[in-house]
């Protein structure tokens, strides 16, 4: 076992002495407070300050680590190196939010042409305060609402109609956030996509994805990062969902365009002094965490058919889902449930007050135990 699957699991296995046996003696250094719980809220390992530390201390031990100078050269270089390679890209830049990656990018990638289609549902227009419009003057045009998936007949009704208005009008960006949060982390139909994408192309409208979680994808769709990242100029990746940052977001694209941004984040006030601990952390996970994600969702799949042993458990499958299945536990409270299963390492979201279903993210924590002990633990938690 590396070390980085050992801060992922190890604290779990100590407690564990069947998990104990299968993970070698790493598991003996632990701090037993440590790397314990399965965590079914977060879309990553869900680290806390003490975690975060040791994650920290691990990766500024294991080297002598090169620190960054307001968010440039050092590790940050490095791992825009490392994403760029992974997406296939000429460039990629640090920024310290998601939001700020997709505003400047959508800024510059508009141009004079302001007019941008985003999804109704996207974080951009949803949930951005409409910072694209009152800081940067981009008209957003919201389609597929209550949906995710923009389809190609709603892209040609907006370029007709934005050329064929009394003051004609070019539409400059699509925008395509996928998957889609606010649709309960539901991916866009590829077929669909790549149909939009040719279409926005042909008319020299330009693309960018917000691909916050877009590592998620290849397990649920069959095709990789690369082939998403090919269909866009520019594409965003969030540190700290997946790979534990503690803040933090890749934007990546041609070297020109990505050259070009670095004043434009410091404009916005998003050059940080020092920003090593960040990718320090996220670094440890970049190269593992698609393999990490689909051994997840093995054991995951693993625990849901153990569940529906028991009559009490329900699990519901989102369509087109990625990270996100919702349980419910019958003639269980739901907070006492939530309590007693915390008190056995698992950690569950709240409950829905009107449905009482737990909206589950799978992530690589369930790797901390097997199958059988989160099931048993949930099992235990439902008796009281």
């Amino acid at each position: 076992m590396d070390r980085r699957q050992f801060l992922a699991v190890g604290g779990l296995a100590a407690a564990s002495p069947v998990l104990a046996q299968s993970t070698g003696g790493d598991v003996h250094d632990a701090d037993a407070a440590l790397f314990r719980e399965v965590n079914f809220i977060h879309d990553g390992l869900g680290l806390s300050p003490r975690e975060y530390a040791a994650a920290l201390h691990e990766a500024t031990t294991r080297r002598d680590l090169p620190a960054d100078n307001y968010s440039n050269g050092g590790v940050i270089e490095e791992l825009e190196a490392a994403f760029a390679r992974k997406l296939g890209k000429q460039a990629a830049m640090f920024v310290p939010t998601g939001t700020l990656a997709n505003h400047i990018a959508l800024r510059k990638l508009a141009g004079p042409d302001r007019r941008v289609l985003v999804q109704a549902e996207s974080h951009f227009y949803a949930d951005s305060g409409d910072a694209g419009g009152v800081l940067s003057d981009l008209n957003l045009v919201p389609l597929a609402e209550g949906r995710s998936t923009i389809t190609l007949d709603e892209v040609n009704d907006w370029v007709e109609r934005s050329a064929g208005g009394r003051v004609p009008m070019k539409v400059g960006v699509l925008s395509i956030e996928s998957p889609v949060r606010r649709r309960d982390h539901e991916m866009v139909d590829f077929d669909e996509l790549q149909r939009v994408c040719r279409r926005a192309r042909e008319q020299g409208i330009r693309l960018h994805l917000d691909g916050a979680r877009l590592f998620n994808l290849p397990y649920h769709s069959g095709h990789g990062v690369q082939e998403y990242a090919a269909m866009f100029d520019t594409v965003f990746v969030s540190l700290w969902k997946h790979f534990n940052g503690a803040s933090g977001a890749i934007l990546a694209g041609d070297a020109a365009f990505i050259e070009g941004l670095y004043h434009t984040r410091r404009m916005f006030g998003g050059s940080l002094p020092q920003a090593w601990p960040v990718a320090a952390v996220a670094a440890q996970y970049v190269d593992s965490y698609e393999a990490d994600y689909a051994r997840a969702w093995q054991v995951t799949d693993r625990v849901i058919a153990l569940l529906k042993q028991d009559r009490r458990f329900k699990v519901r499958k989102v369509p087109m889902g990625t990270s996100r299945f919702f349980l419910s536990v019958a003639g269980v409270d739901g907070a006492a449930l939530r309590e007693r299963a915390r008190s056995r390492g698992v950690l569950l979201p709240r409950p829905n007050p009107d449905s009482g279903e737990y909206a589950m993210q799978v992530n690589p924590s369930v790797l901390r135990a097997s199958p059988e002990v989160i099931a048993q633990s949930l099992l235990a938690a439902a008796k009281g």
